[in-house]
This record gives structure tokens, C-alpha cells and sequence, in this order.
């Protein structure tokens, strides 16, 4: 298979999508790009400041839905919600938390396939804001460098903690791993289930998505055979 980023109508003036109106990009899963959507002063906000306020808002929230704020189980709601926001579920939003990666020579000289799989991971859904839970499979040959293999979990899991579409997840994954690896030869999959799909719209709690990268050697059917050989034992 060959590697493949959806395209997509751009954004017209009217901030609309052309053909598609809000509802059909989120319930089919349609995203705009290879980058995260972010505003341009996203970061002038201090995380400190940026819990505070989504603290209030969260506030607002739970109070237009008319749950009792002075109850003791949800009085404390509003803080934990923002902490969990920003330092844990989206704190890959933040350049600031991307892993640090050190590089080390290959001094077994092997040339072979090196595959980590089963990496768990945990996203949310851009569209809707529920779990997407799901693991990746990332195998890479290597140019020259290696790096630890707790680092390829951490880059999965830097990605993962952001509001995210699948096919994003795969490719910014893949484009990290090609840049720090300085080599095409880079094969990326995930298998997910998406709670957006599963809790409501459709409320299909059986299906999965699979999406890939195959770059440089294991864009080839007979290595493409192989690591799926590795992932099946």
C-alpha cells in the first residue's frame, strides 16, 4: 500500500468547508491537514492562566446543564477538569512537553527491521471531544541511528495527547520518526476504537479503524508481508 494523506477541500471564506457542512466533517471523521489546528498566540496564555479559565468555563458549563455546584462530589469538577486538560489528556498540545530524543550510533550494525508494537495509547476525538483508545505499531531499518525504544512510545504518546483525527495521528508520527531517524524507512499503524463512533451517533460498539504509513523499504508488498508477520505472532 502506498502512502496516502487525505486530501481535503480547504477553508473558504465563510469558514465553512466546501462541500460539507459541520455536522458531516465531524460525524465522518473528516480532518484539514497534517498540523494541529492551533491559533497563533495559543502559548501567550500561561498554562497557570489557562487552567484558571477553563476552570470558570467548565464552571458555566456543569451550571447551564443545571448540576448543583455547591455539591461536595462536584464542587471540585471544574479545577479537575482543567488540570487534566492541559497537563495530562492535552498536554501534547504544548511544544514544551515534546519527549527529548537523544540518538545513538548503531553499533550492532543491524540492518534489519526493528518493530515496537502493541504501544496503548489514549487520544480524544477533535470532533466531539471523547476517548479514542487504541495501539500503534511503528517499525523502523535504521540509516546509521538508533533511538531507546521507550522514546518511540513516548513520540506516540506526545501525539496521541491532543484532540486528534486518526489519520493526523498516523502521519504526524511517521513525519516525526522520519526526521529524528533522518531515513524514509518508516512504518507506521494504528488500530483504534473511536468512542465518537462507538457511545453515540451510529453507537457501532464493534468496529475499528485501521490506518497506516508505509515509507521508503516497506513501501513494498514483500516487506509490507513481513511486518505484518511480526505483528501477528
Amino acid at each position: 500500500m502506498k502512502q496516502q494523506e487525505t486530501m481535503l477541500n480547504t477553508r473558504t471564506k465563510d469558514n465553512s468547508l466546501n462541500g460539507f457542512n459541520e455536522d458531516e466533517i465531524g460525524d465522518d471523521h473528516i480532518y484539514t491537514g497534517l498540523e494541529t489546528p492551533m491559533k497563533s498566540d495559543a502559548f501567550v496564555m500561561s498554562d497557570k492562566e489557562k487552567k484558571t479559565k477553563i476552570s470558570d468555563l467548565f464552571a458555566q458549563i456543569m451550571d447551564v446543564m443545571g448540576l448543583d455546584l455547591t455539591d461536595d462530589s462536584l464542587k471540585g469538577t471544574p479545577n479537575r477538569v482543567a488540570k487534566m486538560y492541559i497537563e495530562e489528556i492535552f498536554s501534547g498540545l504544548n511544544p514544551d512537553n515534546k519527549p527529548k530524543i537523544a540518538l545513538f550510533e548503531n553499533k550492532y550494525k543491524y540492518n534489519q527491521m526493528l518493530v515496537e508494537k502493541n504501544i496503548t495509547f489514549y487520544s480524544n476525538c477533535e470532533h466531539h471531544f471523547v476517548p479514542i483508545i487504541g495501539q500503534a505499531h511503528i517499525a523502523y531499518v535504521s540509516s546509521g541511528k538508533v533511538i531507546g525504544l521507550s522514546k518511540i512510545n513516548r513520540i506516540v504518546q506526545y501525539y496521541a495527547k491532543r484532540p486528534q483525527v486518526q489519520e493526523r495521528l498516523t502521519n504526524q508520527i511517521a513525519m516525526d520518526l522520519k526526521s529524528i531517524l533522518d531515513t524514509d524507512d518508516i512504518a507506521v499503524i494504528i488500530d483504534a476504537k473511536h468512542l465518537c463512533v462507538s457511545s453515540r451517533g451510529v453507537k457501532d460498539d464493534a468496529s475499528a479503524t485501521v490506518t497506516s504509513y508505509y515509507g521508503g523499504v516497506f513501501d513494498k508488498p514483500h516487506k509490507i508481508a513481513e511486518l505484518q508477520n511480526y505483528l501477528n505472532k
